[in-house]
């Protein structure tokens, strides 16, 4: 009910904001013609950014819940509305005072937007999403009567407001329905508002196949930006200017947005095309921007540039493994970098303008195509798989496929890996700076967003990810290499670096130096291509300090730039082939340095994700085979055995150095698995159990003949002390689910005898990756503090103990006690038992004297507890 209530509302938040945004539309070209506007430009604007924001934010969550025709809609008019109203504040601020200089800014955005939700407007229609398909319509033809009326005066503002309030009126009556059936807990559902069918039908979709939904946005910024640029080949518009500048950079934001939320589809390949394209937009609108303060024309660096159409090429290729089409249509981009790299105006010629009219038709086809796929049932062909049918029979390359194409380095991640990306950006990022810069007119070259953008933003962005992975020393390199390419470019570039060359400058790229030459040392234990991949920017960093100390031999930054750009290339093709292949065509290699201990395990110990239902399936199956597994809990990490299995308990006790008086804990998943013993517990033991758990809280029961119950045979000896057991039911679904599976387990600390507790599956694989059988990962864990541990050896005369006050406080453990003990009678007799229930107790005597037992060794095990808290057979 809680996610159906969530989603209800982010259905309701976009189309409540495409509301108020229609609205203010309406208003705008309603009041047009008037002298003084009812709202002001640069107010209007300022408005659709913060609705814009607003859009952005319930696309992305919408997509993340698989229902892609609404996250294609609110996405693709937050970029509308986004770079809408930057043209707008423009135009408030005087920066468009002309008429012309307005309709130039606004019709390439326009046009874009017209095709784009036309096509959101058919998939939705077919799709029978009627009200939809109304909005993405009536925005498409509000869009068409603006242009229309910016070149014929005929067309009045009017037709373009109605239009609007078609979307507001629409819109509103959507969001108003999916409010009241939200109040009227789903008894009231207006005509048209009920998701009920579109969302089984959406889950059925992405439980057969994994999709990236945030593709068919990527497609639609493709158009945006082509559009810039073949709008000016067909004349369509009469410059280019800083005023069409808004649509690239905004194309370029959420170009990097749809590639982040691509790596968390698990789309490697598309991730890296979309972080690609995000440089070409910042790039040419970094070109638009030029002429405000320089007269000559900027300068392309070609050898960037080819370079660019060559990684385009490789991603072409790997990419028709996936779809003939998709590759097919990279290769658009290919001659789009060669066309870039034959001009010298760049952007401002004929030959890239032409391809930018062949990318824009392209990519509005691959958006219908993507776009009806996903929800059609006959799709659309696009060759998926006919590379795959050709390479089934080759014995050499062997495609990566199954559970573990996506498997984290260490455990479970949201994202998919991101080192091609941070590879190429190297390439890209080194080749750029070949191009030597006029001191004298340092901005003259675009290499800032080659440099700022590929080599510094889009690496911060390969280093966070392999940071979520569990990649620390890679993450740490590709920061560290973002943050001196950014510094680096826009000093250098922005005329800060051209004439003052210094001893401070000097004394930062040292600062950078050292910092690499750790990372060099730490690589020869990682893989030769990485050693040699660090190894080499330390030689780019010395191009720097020499250049900074104007002594630096001619042909040495070169020669440092494409030697480090070659390592970065292949580095790129490995990262490509091994994340495709399986074996090793082009290997990372082995450490140069190999220490006992270190990465050990990797092969052995599987990291599985807990949030998959066949991970924990695997688990258990894991461990009715006899295997012991690190699994996360309520509070830290443990090492589990079933305890049905008396050599995978002596396992799990050998595994962490375990001392013999030092015995391990049970844990079972409900009270249902003691059922048939309950008759050998006292009631008021019984219940206090079954008032205090699941919960972070182990009981230490006296030990009896219930423990036969479990089935644990000769691994009882290990579980407990002769006196007493400790029991627990945790309160975390997925342990309590794996029990389950599996029956009772014997549970103790994952890690070494007398270490701190385990708080990460990272550190799992650290301290026992070769001493386990496999790692359920969920991150960090949820609680760094142990449960705590209460003393019920002697409940039944009234009084318990605390042999370690952990998450769940001492006086919360006593009022579950005391509300316990108000069943049994209201004043308690001298020893401890109540009234009431005293008669029921007596008669539970005999079978607890002789089924449990004493306590007779309850200030023994305390002592055994005693030592700190860190290690004893209570762990949770």
């Amino acid at each position: 009910m809680a996610v159906r209530k969530a989603e209800s509302l982010h259905y309701s938040i976009g189309l409540l904001g495409i509301s108020a945004g229609s609205l203010l539309l309406a208003v705008h070209f309603y009041s047009s013609l008037r002298a003084a506007p009812v709202i002001p430009s640069t107010a209007l604007g300022i408005l659709l950014l913060i609705l814009s924001s607003l859009l952005a934010y319930a696309g992305i969550w919408r997509s993340l819940r698989n229902a892609v025709l609404f996250s294609s809609l609110f996405l693709t008019i937050s970029v509308f509305w986004c770079g809408y109203g930057v043209v707008f504040i423009l135009r408030g601020q005087g920066v468009l005072n002309d008429t012309g200089d307005f309709r130039n800014a606004l019709v390439p955005g326009l046009v874009t937007f017209i095709l784009a939700l036309l096509i959101i407007a058919v998939v939705g229609f077919l799709n029978k999403e009627v009200i939809l398909a109304m909005i993405a319509s009536a925005v498409s033809l509000a869009s068409a009567h603006e242009v229309a009326m910016h070149y014929n005066t005929a067309f009045g503002s009017s037709a373009v407001a109605c239009n609007y309030m078609v979307v507001c009126l629409a819109g509103g009556y959507f969001a108003l329905g999916r409010i009241l059936y939200f109040l009227s807990k789903e008894k009231i559902a207006m005509p048209g508002t009920d998701l009920a069918k579109n969302k089984a039908h959406e889950q059925i979709q992405s439980t057969s196949v994994r999709m990236n939904h945030f593709a068919v946005t990527g497609l639609i910024l493709n158009m945006l930006s082509a559009s810039v640029f073949g709008c000016r080949l067909l004349g369509v518009t009469s410059k280019l200017f800083i005023g069409q500048v808004p649509w690239l950079w905004a194309a370029g934001i959420y170009q990097i947005g749809v590639c982040i939320l691509s790596y968390r589809a698990m789309d490697v390949l598309m991730a890296t095309f979309f972080g690609f394209t995000s440089i070409l937009k910042f790039a040419g609108g970094y070109c638009l921007l030029y002429p405000i303060w320089q007269t000559e024309e900027p300068t392309f660096p070609i050898p960037f540039l080819v370079v660019f159409s060559i990684l385009f090429a490789v991603l072409a290729l790997f990419l028709t493994l996936k779809s003939l089409v998709d590759g097919l249509y990279l290769l658009f981009y290919v001659a789009y970098c060669i066309a870039l790299a034959c001009c010298p105006k760049g952007f401002f010629e004929g030959g890239p303008q032409g391809v930018d009219v062949a990318i824009f038709v392209a990519s509005a086809l691959m958006t219908l195509i993507h776009l009806y796929n996903v929800r059609a049932g006959a799709k659309i062909p696009t060759g998926e798989g006919v590379v795959k049918a050709l390479l089934a029979s080759s014995s050499f390359l062997k495609l990566r496929d199954g559970a573990n194409l996506h498997t984290p380095y260490l455990g479970y991640s949201k994202y998919a890996d991101a080192e091609v990306l941070g590879y190429a950006c190297s390439v890209l990022a080194s080749f750029s700076i070949t191009v030597t810069g006029d001191p004298q007119a340092p901005l003259a070259t675009v290499v800032i967003p080659w440099v700022v953008v590929a080599g510094g933003i889009l690496k911060l962005l390969s280093g966070s990810v392999a940071f979520a992975r569990g990649k620390t020393l890679e993450s740490s390199a590709f920061i560290l290499y973002a943050v001196m390419w950014i510094i680096w470019g826009l000093t250098r570039y922005g005329g800060l670096y051209g004439t003052s060359r210094s001893f401070h400058t000097a004394v930062g790229i040292i600062a950078f130096m050292l910092f690499n030459s750790f990372i060099v040392f730490c690589t020869l234990f990682l893989s030769i291509s990485w050693f040699f991949y660090s190894l080499t920017f330390l030689l780019i960093a010395v191009s720097f300090l020499l250049d900074a100390i104007s002594a630096l031999p001619a042909g040495y930054d070169i020669a440092a730039t494409l030697i480090f750009g070659l390592v970065s290339f292949y580095c790129f093709l490995s990262a490509l082939f091994n994340s495709t292949f399986e074996g090793s065509c082009l290997p990372m290699g082995r450490p140069l340095v190999q220490l006992s201990g270190v990465v050990g395990g990797m092969t052995k110990c599987l990291h599985l994700p807990a949030r998959k239902a066949s991970s924990v399936k695997r688990i258990a199956d894991i461990l009715k085979n006899g295997g012991t597994c690190g699994i996360p809990t309520d509070t830290v990490y443990v090492l589990v055995a079933a305890c049905n299995r008396p050599d995978a308990v002596e396992k799990a006790h050998r595994s962490k150095q375990q001392a013999q008086e030092r015995p391990m804990s049970l844990w079972i998943s409900s009270l249902k698995q003691l059922e048939p013993a309950k008759h050998l517990f006292s009631p008021l033991l019984w219940d206090f159990m079954d008032a205090a758990w699941p919960s972070p809280i182990s009981l230490v029961i006296p030990r009896g003949k219930w423990v036969d119950f479990l089935g644990m045979k000769d691994s009882a000896k290990y579980v407990g002390t002769p006196q007493s057991v400790a029991i627990r039911i945790p309160d975390c679904s997925v342990t309590t689910h794996l029990i389950d599976l599996v029956g009772p387990i014997v549970v103790t600390s994952a890690n070494p005898t007398g270490e701190a507790d385990t708080t990460h599956h990272n550190q799992v694989y650290a301290k026992l990756g070769d001493k386990v059988d496999a790692v359920l990962c969920d991150g960090p864990s949820p609680e760094n503090i142990a449960s705590t541990v209460v003393d019920c050896t002697k409940i039944d005369s009234g009084n318990i103990g605390f042999f370690r006050v952990g998450i769940i406080p001492k006086s919360q453990v006593l009022q579950i006690l005391e509300q316990v003990q108000k069943k049994y009678s209201v004043v308690p007799n001298s020893d401890g038992c109540t009234a009431k229930g005293r008669e029921e107790h007596l008669n539970h005597v005999h079978a607890v004297h002789n089924g449990v037992g004493t306590a007779a060794s309850a200030e023994r095990f305390a002592l055994q507890s005693a030592d700190g808290g860190r290690e004893n057979h209570t762990r949770l």
